[in-house]
């Protein structure tokens, strides 16, 4: 019996119970079942009964009560107790308990992954780095973070698309220029332009390509160099996010913005909302209609568009293109713009935090020997994706960066992510997995396989622990989902690993010694499968791999 199948039971019992007459009270939506902290209080508690008690005007242990007993006619339920002020603590039977196995094994693939947010079609930008260097360590923890997020979500019945703002419109992409052309000319790094090996590098290919470059009038240079010189930053980007397991379905370039009168269909758009105003020859959004601090000019008083523009046509454009769901990924320094984003959803007529939601992400560290890194090999004092792929790996760099929180700071120890030990979190939930598929191929080495399953069998606590923990995976990919929040898979990743380890050392799949194979091994097998199902497939949502070896 699964965490859903259980609040399903529970759901009916409560009907049950109100049929008849012990109460009088609507059943919940939802009836949540939870892991109890203390095994010894059953597989699963509910706080059900105090959820209605206010409805029922009733005592919740009574409803409790009521409930208990109701839920005792389902198949599968061992036993029920009413504990504290109405909490039901519940303990499956162990046969019950131990078919999740099978189930798990006969979904494969499948298991984990739900319907729960189908219908929704969702457009998740990040990275969105400018194309005016490499992608620096905060773009690389959204990357990590937003392929992460994109699988789950999928995972969970939403239609996602991956896309990447390609900013080739503004100020920055004037400074790269002139940076190239200045090292393409052997002259200084201009004081506002871009310092670093790869500055070099790129002039370089572009007059390998462009001989003639450095001898054309200056203006007409610079716009060589910067139409080559973006193209070729831009690839780089790419086979670089590409080699870290991240692809995009819609690179899209701001220049297209103004080019395509997308500004003026967002400001025509807005008029129509009642939303635009004009002063001083310049046109301006109520954005203080709805919270922003200040009203937003959108076309200056000399005609040419606010940067805020380009925001609004380009959230419009996502919407048009049928995005019920709009998630935009930011570093921590642009904190100070999501009260405008948000403003601006309203002025649209969208609700902010259902159509458009901003996710911001705090800064990346790297730490080696206890002391910060500085270790920028062609970007300067940048750390770069290419510098952390170096130093640990791509498996390693993605856990790691997708494990925690992206709210909050995080520091990378490169010793820890560089050892095979138990401390180093990748290698223990890879290693959990590698250890499953030694079993399988052990146990097909002196002819054990899934030809038998008696899940009354799988009574041990570490059986009973270890079932219970991959009961909750579905669950915990809705809640990452729904919250928007990849890193409760890593950490679910690693809890259920060490249930495995102790499953592991307690309980033997092989017979011991001259030991005869007896039901109870081929039924272990199936426990040690379905583990490995999860391992794999919680793994897969992180864009990690599940090797065989380890």
């Amino acid at each position: 019996m699964t965490p859903d199948e259980l609040s399903s039971a529970l759901r009916s019992a409560v009907g049950r119970a109100v049929d008849s007459g012990a109460f009088s009270a609507e059943p919940p939506a939802e009836i949540v079942v939870d892991r109890p902290k203390n095994r010894a209080h059953g597989d699963y508690a509910s706080n059900v009964a105090m959820r209605l008690a206010k409805a029922a005007g009733r005592p919740p242990r009574e409803i409790a009560e009521a409930i208990a007993k109701a839920l005792l006619d389902t198949e599968g339920i061992a036993a029920v107790e009413v504990a504290g002020p109405g909490f039901l603590n519940i303990t499956l039977d162990s046969a019950s308990l131990g078919s999740l196995a099978r189930t798990i094994v006969e979904q494969g693939s499948a298991y984990g992954r739900s319907q729960t947010l189908a219908g929704e079609k969702v457009n998740l930008e990040f990275v969105s780095a400018n194309p005016t260097g490499p992608v620096h360590i905060g773009g690389v923890r959204w990357a990590a973070v937003g392929d992460s997020l994109a699988r789950v979500l999928q995972a969970s019945g939403a239609e996602v698309s991956r896309e990447y703002y390609f900013n080739d419109h503004g100020a920055q992409v004037d400074r790269f220029a002139r940076s190239l052309l200045a090292a393409a000319l052997g002259e200084p790094v201009p004081e506002d332009g871009y310092a670093g090996a790869y500055i070099a590098e790129i002039a370089g290919r572009i007059v390998a390509g462009h001989p003639e470059a450095p001898a054309l009038p200056r203006e007409q240079a610079q716009e060589l160099f910067r139409g080559v010189g973006v193209e070729l930053m831009f690839a780089e980007i790419k086979q670089s996010l590409h080699e870290f397991g991240v692809d995009f379905d819609v690179y899209f370039h701001e220049n297209s913005l103004h080019s395509s009168g997308a500004v003026q269909r967002a400001v025509a758009r807005l008029r129509e909302q009642g939303r635009i105003y004009e002063t001083d020859g310049a046109i301006w959004l109520r954005t203080t209609d709805f919270g922003d601090d200040k009203d937003r000019v959108i076309i200056k008083s000399d005609g040419q568009a606010a940067y805020i523009a380009g925001d609004l046509a380009y959230y419009l454009d996502k919407r048009e293109r049928g995005f019920n769901r709009v998630i935009i990924m930011l570093g921590a320094d642009h904190h100070g713009y999501v009260g405008r984003l948000m403003a601006m959803c309203a002025c649209f007529g969208d609700v902010p935090g259902q159509n458009l939601q901003i996710l911001i992400g705090q800064m990346v560290n790297l730490v080696k020997d206890g002391k910060p890194v500085r270790m920028g090999k062609r970007a300067g004092n940048v750390i770069t994706l290419e510098d952390l792929v170096d130093a640990v790996g791509v498996d390693a760099a993605r856990y790691q960066l997708a494990r925690s929180s992206a709210d909050s700071t995080l520091d990378i120890d490169l010793d820890l992510l560089t050892r095979a030990t138990n401390e180093n979190p990748v290698h223990y939930v890879q290693y959990a997995h590698a250890r499953t598929v030694n079993v399988v191929k052990n146990a097909a080495a002196v002819g054990i396989g899934l030809d038998v399953f008696e899940p009354n069998l799988l009574t041990h606590e570490t059986e009973t622990a270890l079932l219970t923990s991959l009961g909750e995976f579905p669950r915990v990919v809705a809640q990452a989902a729904e919250l928007r929040e990849p890193h409760r898979v890593a950490r679910y990743l690693e809890a259920l690993a060490g249930e495995f380890h102790r499953w592991y050392d307690s309980c033997r799949v092989l017979p011991k010694g001259d030991e005869q194979i007896s039901d109870v091994n081929r039924t272990r097998l199936w426990l040690d499968v379905a583990t490995r199902t999860v391992l794999a497939n919680g793994l897969a949502m992180l864009g990690v791999s599940a090797p065989e070896r380890k």
